[in-house]
């Protein structure tokens, strides 16, 4: 049996790419996103049809202008007006990711209710965020991708929106947790002429450039594209660091008729940098830069493919067909020294141990569904039906050596790489899932809205380890169900009530976690200038629960965790010059294992309070002086525990970040951005070995194109 070399640079063949022959003949035939209509009624035989609007990717909004979405494809497949949409949605448009600077997902949701981020503070393997105290599950275009902790780091500039959908969302899309989800939706090519170009530099030897453009290749605007690429290179704050991407995507969309359109994208990511910093002893408070771990075993690396295709068409009389596919094929490595233990007996002494992993996966992924709309008297109807299909396989080679040589922290001496890289640990995994959906929405006098979700997925797993060949495998079916209630008080403000399941996959020969939420909230739309405020609150459980202790990364089980919570949020463009976002989340966290020890305690990474604003001034320009735009926010978490039994905790912090943009000309500006203006530094997490602060101050400078 080949063992690979975990850190070498020869990788052995990737998984077999049996399903790129299948997504090419299936994008042929079937693949859609779905699709809305306006409320114009046309009559035919006494029953009322309503006129199609097809929404594409963000539908209505215009996310490289605004700050505000109206609509979401967050809640389900179905395209819905944030307002009446019973749940609480976070809509993160492309201009409000530009304005910010935001360069990781992290940082995009930084400023979103209930979102928890940079928990483990300068370990960056991964996109570390929480929502409603619960690692989230992650889609783009409605189609799976996985968790968060443990995939990979996702490149913001590929989106044209991310939405944040709080609380369970099983019955929608398919494996989750309780807390919530997000859907990344991919810039697709428009039917007219655009594009930007731009560099960046600045801390950290951060040089970046990119380009995002299309056009019409026809004259009668059938066919479109549109090229979007990224090259960075930087280092990290810390010794010895890297964070070198190349992100490259291209798209063509296909209308052959009002009726029909037809996309596919390609995409590539590649990324050369490193696993964090590995931590630095406890009860040491050096600068953030210093490095305690193996600079000769020290890289992190991630070379991913996607292709999508998306397709729909519309029957007309109310019906139309739409479906989603993706193929996907990925391989992740990353290796390091970790500290494992603080010496105490004065000699300035940190045990370590190599860590590392090389990881290869393949997904194929398809839905398909049909939407029928109509209305009777004074009811409008919706009903999309469906299903799909996901295959998700991995090979994953672990390395793990607890004999690693000691550091002197105080008079540090790098002693190179493991003597050894070949693994010692290795599983391979298969997990396939078949699903049908439904969700009904029934709106009455334009007032009330009923909202129902039904969802069943039948889980297929098998898991190998790829030294003993030992195979065992597993099966489950879940049924998951939401109901949702909305009724627009007035045509500005809506209330709304729901009920939500989740089912999250499972280890093999272990029952599926599985959530449910309750939840009442109010929406505010005002008629007077583009804005949305949302106040919710809710009671969200977990059962069938596995956690694994941040200090000691061993798996507790425990009977159920419990999070009642409160959320305020606004975004509004409050006059031509002047734009607010703000959120407040309150998390009340409950452990519930009678008569066990950790009864009562938080889970951690929940803080109780967070808070943030963040706001822009645009001055207007006068004679040969540009449009200037100024902007500051403030970010306050509060102190969360790092183990479950609650004896240690990170430190409560406000970090301030702040931008400026200067418009040189009508196409040409100038923006700086800083996060962490005053390099604010504060435990963000601490395990068994090492202490982690949170990231240190940042200024990058950027000049823009855009036609």
């Amino acid at each position: 049996m080949h063992i690979r070399h975990i850190g070498d640079d020869t990788r052995s063949a990737r998984i077999r790419a049996r399903h790129a022959v299948l997504l090419g003949c299936t994008a042929l035939g079937t693949l859609a996103p779905s699709l809305s209509w306006a409320q114009e009624p046309v009559t035919a035989e006494g029953t009322t049809v309503l006129e199609r609007v097809t929404i594409s990717g963000t539908g209505k909004d215009d996310d490289a202008r605004s700050i505000v979405a109206t609509t979401t494809t967050g809640t389900g497949k179905l395209p819905t007006d944030i307002l009446v949409a019973p749940a609480s949605v976070s809509v993160i448009t492309s201009k409000e990711i530009q304005e910010r600077g935001a360069e990781s997902i992290e940082q995009v949701v930084q400023y979103t209710a209930g979102v928890v981020t940079d928990y483990y503070g300068s370990d960056d393997r991964y996109d570390y965020f929480d929502i409603r105290g619960f690692t989230p599950y992650t889609y783009r275009d409605g189609l799976a991708i996985g968790r968060t902790f443990g995939g990979t780091r996702e490149e913001p500039y590929a989106f044209e929106r991310i939405e944040v959908l709080k609380g369970a969302s099983s019955a929608g899309f398919g494996a989750a947790e309780p807390g919530g989800s997000v859907n990344y939706v991919t810039k697709l090519p428009k039917s007219e002429r655009f594009g930007e170009a731009y560099v960046t530099g600045g801390s950290y030897n951060h040089k970046e450039a990119g380009l995002d453009f299309g056009d019409n290749i026809t004259e009668d605007d059938t066919l479109s594209y549109r090229l979007t690429g990224k090259l960075q290179g930087a280092d990290a704050e810390y010794d010895y660091s890297q964070d070198n991407k190349k992100f490259i995507m291209g798209g063509l969309t296909w209308r052959p008729t009002d009726a029909t359109s037809l996309s596919f994208v390609f995409d590539h990511l590649n990324m050369d940098g490193v696993p964090g910093s590995g931590g630095q002893p406890l009860g040491t408070d050096f600068d953030r830069d210093r490095f305690f771990g193996e600079p000769d075993y020290y890289f992190r690396s991630t070379n991913r493919n996607t292709y999508s295709v998306m397709f729909d068409h519309d029957f007309g009389n109310g019906l139309s067909f739409g479906s989603n596919a993706r193929y996907t094929n990925s391989d992740d490595a990353f290796g390091g020294a970790y500290l494992s233990r603080t010496r105490t007996d004065g000699s300035n002494i940190a045990d370590r141990y190599f860590f590392g992993s090389d990881k290869s996966t393949e997904q194929f992924v398809i839905d398909a569904n049909l939407i029928y709309e109509t209305s009777f008297e004074n009811v409008e109807s919706r009903t999309l039906v469906g299903a799909d299909y996901n295959d998700f396989d991995s090979v994953n080679y672990g390395l793990y050596n607890p004999a690693a040589p000691s550091i002197n922290w105080v008079n540090p001496v790098y002693t190179g790489r493991p003597a050894s890289t070949a693994p010692n640990s290795g599983t391979s995994n298969d997990q396939k899932t078949k699903a049908i959906y439904l969700q009904q929405d029934l709106t009455f006098s334009d007032r009330l809205t009923a909202s129902l979700g039904l969802r069943n997925d039948w889980l297929d797993l098998s898991e190998t380890n790829l030294f003993t060949g030992a195979a065992r495998s597993d099966d489950h079916s879940e049924f998951t169900t939401r109901f949702g209630l909305s009724y627009k008080i007035t045509e500005e403000l809506a209330a709304f009530a729901s009920y939500a399941e989740s089912a999250a996959p499972p280890g093999i020969g272990t029952e599926p976690t599985t959530g449910k939420q309750y939840e009442v909230g109010v929406k505010y739309r005002p008629d007077a200038f583009p804005a949305l405020f949302t106040a919710s609150v809710y009671d969200l459980t977990k059962g069938n629960i596995t956690v694994f202790d941040s200090v000691t990364y061993l798996p507790q089980t425990v009977e159920e965790v419990r999070h009642r919570g409160i959320e305020l949020e606004a975004k509004a463009e409050v006059t031509d010059n002047i734009d607010i976002i703000a959120a407040y989340t309150y998390i009340d966290s409950k452990i519930k294992e009678p008569g066990g020890a950790n009864d009562g305690n938080r889970l951690m990474r929940v803080p109780e309070h967070l808070a943030s604003v963040w706001g822009t001034y645009k001055v207007a320009g006068e004679g040969a002086r540009g449009d200037m735009t100024f902007g500051v926010g403030a970010r306050y978490m509060g102190s969360y525990f790092t183990n479950i039994q609650n004896t240690i905790s990170s430190e409560s912090a406000v970090v301030f970040d702040a931008s400026f943009t200067y418009k040189i000309q009508e196409n040409t500006t100038f923006q700086l951005n800083a996060s962490n203006v005053f390099d604010e530094k504060h435990v963000a997490s601490l395990d068994s070995g090492g202490v982690y602060y949170n990231p240190g101050r940042a200024i990058y400078a950027t000049l823009r194109q855009t036609w």
